[in-house]
């Protein structure tokens, strides 16, 4: 490549539980540069989380990364155009790719909710995912399954 490829900054952990993959989270939920506001937001859903789930033993922190990682696609269905037609080619999705997919599923998904406050939608989508159900964990059922669906045309990869 000619260009140089841009380098990755360090994320700074949040202040109360010092993770950096909590500041991920929360940098994909600000809108409009509301870090603070987006902060609140995914502190209170995870209270809201640790009050509804009584039964299960594991901290709110846990319960949120073991539901980022049910939503977490393995793999993704990208066109590739061969010979004037396109074709669904399934291909294997790099790391941090992965991340940032279930992170913005599980948003996107919380916002279209019904519900009083973002914290409570949110919540409802994190216990939702951790229980393997909800709209995130749907769309990654659906992407593994047009994957499937097309496996015969993975000899088309690039």
């Amino acid at each position: 490549m000619r260009k140089i490829s841009s380098k990755k900054r360090k994320l700074i952990p949040d202040p109360k539980y010092n993770d950096a993959f909590v500041t991920r989270f929360v940098n994909n939920l600000m809108l409009n540069g509301k870090k603070n506001i987006s902060f609140n937001i995914f502190y209170g859903a995870l209270e809201i989380v640790e009050n509804r789930s009584k039964g299960i033993e594991e901290p709110a922190l846990d319960i949120w990364k073991k539901a980022v990682e049910n939503i977490t696609p393995q793999v993704e269905v990208k066109s590739r155009r061969v010979g004037g037609a396109t074709f669904q080619v399934p291909m294997e999705i790099r790391a941090d790719r992965k991340i940032s997919i279930s992170m913005k599923n599980m948003i996107n998904f919380a916002r279209k909710r019904r519900g009083r406050s973002m914290s409570e939608k949110l919540a409802g989508e994190i216990l939702d995912a951790f229980k393997l159900e909800g709209g995130a964990f749907k769309k990654k059922e659906e992407t593994h399954r047009m994957a499937e669906a097309n496996k015969a045309f993975a000899h088309f990869r690039f």
